[in-house]
């Protein structure tokens, strides 16, 4: 028995170093196949999308995906835990204007105790509602019939990047990422439009600060380098500087309070719930910006660039490389890139039509099973094959898990948002936490359905050896995995070696 256990560790550790190998090329297509095919499309294959992808065909099945209709139902227990939230009862404006007042309460205090002591509540509840944004998050990524949409909202977060850590936006991001996952298959125009006009963008990035005779660039050179051209995309640091100017003005008002403005001015002011813009703060003067004249006049001069942005062929080419590395491979074929570009041009940045054109590709399919899974696609989909069919009850381990894998939710201090290639996330740290990762959730014990309050955890032992195992998974299985299955010596064992496999790893 003692023989077993060591050579079943030794086989253990076999795997952990190897997980980040990708297994053999797929085989022709089958249940297997659509396995691989929907672990792509979605935050991993279900035993319910299985069934419909074998009955009506993929065509259909993504049809329905790429055009949802409206915010689909959850499960009522995941349901039930959203509506409970703060951030789904209370919209952005007096949510954030409350917690300003309570900040400002407490840093007024005189008696040095009771002001660390209400400070400290301030951060405990803004931490709060961070931790509701995550939760809703990842309820919908376990959930959510809408699988692609929810996808894309993670995506579309990360190439429009913001840190819950900067000022007070962990009351804002909540808001933002719905807004996000709302518009996440429209026109990439409307994404855009919506985080320059977002107040946690422009606080992020300092455009609040950014004013005529004042210029703070931050927020420009973002715009032009991670969410439109992309580096090499064409532009100088002169039209960094002529766009910081068209951006000046463009701010941050927490409060009821309009500014005092000249009479010639009050035309020109806009607010939309916490976006300012104060035309006092804005640089009127005409500015030429990749190669064109854009006049003086206000708030219309950004819809003007972010038009002229969006339609960009650089911005095709930039965004469309972003898509095809997150959903097939870390260096995407140049040609997939190129037609996918194409058809952002034709269709006028449709979101959806460019989808359609990566996954009708033929590199589309070859790639299926080898793109190696980053942490939340990781922890999302084991989840979601331990527990696609009894909602958890509590997220917070899986918040934990992304924290130790270095990506948990809107954390990324950078606005380069979290890297997706597999040189990021494949060292052999990485792969330890997995596997802890694996057994926690293998066996039961990893705290999903510890209800606050509850003392003990409601026991959940998930039987991963179930139709969808054997039919879309079990097929293509290296066989290191199948000697790995076949030593282990209790069924948690077993759900610990699946979710540790180097086949697990991919999608």
């Amino acid at each position: 028995m003692r023989n077993l256990a060591f050579s079943t560790a030794l086989l253990l550790l076999s795997l952990v170093g190897c997980a980040t190998a990708p297994p053999a090329a797929p085989p022709p297509r089958n249940a297997a196949q659509d396995t691989l095919w929907l672990d792509r499309l979605t935050w991993g294959a279900s035993r319910a999308d299985l069934e419909r992808v074998r009955a009506q065909g993929r065509d259909a099945w993504l049809d329905a995906q790429l055009r949802p209709a409206g915010t689909a139902p959850l499960p009522e227990a995941a349901q039930a835990q959203i509506q409970a939230l703060t951030i789904s009862q209370q919209p952005l404006l007096p949510l954030v204007q409350q917690m300003e007042a309570q900040r400002k309460a407490a840093d007024a205090l005189t008696d040095d105790a009771a002001k660390a002591e209400a400070q400290k509540a301030y951060q405990q509840a803004m931490t709060r509602l961070a931790r509701e944004a995550s939760t809703r998050q990842l309820l919908n990524a376990l959930y959510s019939p809408n699988q692609v949409q929810e996808q894309l909202t993670w995506f579309w977060f990360n190439h429009f990047n913001v840190h819950q850590y900067k000022a007070n936006l962990r009351a804002m991001v909540g808001d933002y990422e719905q807004g996000l996952r709302e518009r996440a298959l429209g026109r990439f125009r409307d994404l855009l439009g919506y985080t320059a006009h977002h107040p946690a963008m422009l606080r992020y990035l300092d455009n609040e600060q950014n004013a005529a005779n004042r210029i703070n660039e931050n927020y420009a050179r973002e715009l032009l380098e991670l969410h439109t051209l992309g580096v090499g995309g064409g532009y100088s640091q002169r039209d960094v500087q002529e766009l910081a100017r068209v951006l000046t003005g463009l701010g941050v008002n927490l409060s009821d309070n309009k500014p005092k403005l000249k009479p010639a001015q009050e035309a020109q002011y806009r607010r939309d719930g916490l976006m300012e813009f104060n035309p006092a703060r804005h640089d009127f003067g005409d500015k030429t910006l990749l190669g064109i004249t854009v006049k003086g006049q206000g708030y219309a001069e950004l819809d003007q660039v972010l038009d002229r942005l969006a339609r960009h062929p650089s911005t095709a080419r930039f965004v469309c490389t972003k898509l095809a590395q997150y959903f097939v491979a870390d260096a995407p074929p140049p040609a997939l890139v190129e037609r996918m570009a194409a058809r952002w041009q034709q269709s006028d940045g449709s979101i959806a039509e460019v989808l359609r054109a990566m996954v009708a590709a033929p590199e589309f399919e070859a790639s299926l099973g080898r793109k190696f899974k980053d942490p939340t696609h990781y922890v999302v989909s084991a989840v979601r094959l331990a527990y696609a069919d009894k909602v958890v009850l509590n997220t917070s381990p899986m918040m934990g898990w992304l924290y130790r894998l270095g990506q948990s939710p809107y954390n990324r201090q950078t606005p380069d948002g979290y890297p997706m290639d597999e040189n990021a996330w494949a060292g052999p740290g990485q792969m330890t936490t997995r596997f802890e990762i694996a057994r926690a959730i293998g066996s039961g014990s990893a705290g999903l359905f510890k209800v606050e309050g509850e003392a003990k955890d409601r026991p959940a032992f998930p039987q991963l050896a179930q139709p969808l195992y054997y039919e879309g998974i079990a097929p293509r299985l290296a066989a290191a995995t199948q000697q790995a299955l076949g030593a282990a010596t209790s069924p948690q064992e077993w759900n610990t070696y699946l979710l540790a496999s180097p086949d697990f790893m991919h999608r």
